[in-house]
C-alpha cells in the first residue's frame, strides 16, 4: 500500500463526475440499511449537473483513479465520501484537513445519525454536534446531525 501522503488530491473536473457518482453510490450502499432517496441515474445527473459545477470538489486518487471526494460550499462540507474498499487509510482525514485549511471561520456539515463511524471521524477532527433532527426534513426521512468546526487561529 502506498503511503497516504503520496496520494494526490486535485480539483475535480467534469470528466470526474461518473467516478464521483460511483464513489457516492458505493459508499452510501455500504454504509446505510436504507436506500438513497434517488435512483442511480438521478444521482449521476445531480453529480454531473449540480454537485461538480456548483461546489469546490476535490478528488483523492490512487494510481490515477478517484477513490474519494470532498465537495465544499461556502462554510459547508457538502459531501465527503470514500470508496468502501479504501476506508481507514487516511484518505478521509486528508480531505478533512484540506477543508479545514480552506475554511474561513466555521465549517459545518450534516451526517445521518445512524452513521456512527462518520460521527466518530468528524469528532476526532474537532467537529462538535450542534443540532439533531428527527429526519422529517431529509429526503430519506432519516434523523441527522449537524456538526460544526471553528477555525481558531489561536
Amino acid at each position: 500500500m502506498e503511503p497516504p501522503t503520496s496520494r494526490p488530491l486535485r480539483r475535480a473536473t467534469e470528466a470526474d463526475a461518473s467516478a464521483i457518482a460511483d464513489i457516492w453510490l458505493a459508499a452510501f450502499r455500504a454504509t446505510y440499511a436504507f436506500p438513497p432517496a434517488h435512483t442511480d441515474a438521478e444521482v449521476r445527473a445531480w453529480v454531473r449537473d449540480d454537485l461538480v459545477p456548483r461546489t469546490e470538489t476535490w478528488v483523492a486518487e490512487e494510481r490515477g483513479e478517484p477513490v474519494a471526494f470532498l465537495s465544499l460550499g461556502e462554510g459547508w462540507i457538502e459531501q465527503l465520501y470514500v470508496r468502501p474498499d479504501r476506508t481507514r487509510r487516511g484518505i478521509g482525514s486528508r480531505l478533512i484537513r484540506l477543508a479545514q485549511e480552506r475554511a474561513r471561520g466555521e465549517l459545518q456539515l450534516w451526517t445521518f445519525a445512524v452513521n456512527t463511524g462518520a460521527r466518530r471521524f468528524y469528532e476526532r477532527h474537532g467537529f462538535v454536534a450542534v443540532e439533531e433532527t428527527d429526519g422529517s426534513g431529509t429526503e430519506e426521512r432519516q434523523p441527522d446531525v449537524r456538526y460544526a468546526w471553528r477555525n481558531d487561529p489561536r
